[in-house]
């Protein structure tokens, strides 16, 4: 089994940047979809981004495309995601979320995620 633990989530002014960091816990590489979700108070969680640790493909939500970037680093078993241009409605607690291959489903479902992090929050305030 995996688990994750996300880091790097913190306070910023709109316009800032953060960069989130999510470490699987896992001995040798596995294929899996790493997405990003958010959830903030009283909101539904919703798909930010992923990235398919075997082809690499990268997906994202409208609302956050040519502001964030998601990577990896698969020798270290880390995701990334790169928050640049952060506005305030981006104020969320993120999780870093696995789905193991064979990938059912839209990576926005967020019931195809097997595995979860704890959640790192980030804040942005105008």
């Amino acid at each position: 089994q995996v688990q994750l633990a996300e880091s790097g989530g913190g306070s910023v002014q709109a316009g800032g940047s953060l960069r989130l960091s999510c470490v699987r816990s896992e001995y040798t590489y596995r294929r899996y979809r790493m997405g990003w979700f958010r959830q903030a108070p009283g909101k539904k969680r919703e798909g930010v981004a992923a990235i398919d640790t075997d082809g690499g493909s990268t997906y994202y939500a409208d609302s956050v495309k040519g502001r964030f970037t998601v990577s990896q680093d698969n020798a270290k078993n880390t995701l990334f995601l790169q928050m640049n241009s952060l506005k305030p409605e981006d104020t969320a607690m993120y999780y870093c979320a696995a789905e193991p291959w064979p990938y059912g489903g839209s990576w926005r479902e967020a019931a195809e995620y097997t595995r979860w992090g704890q959640g790192t929050q980030v804040t942005v305030s105008s």
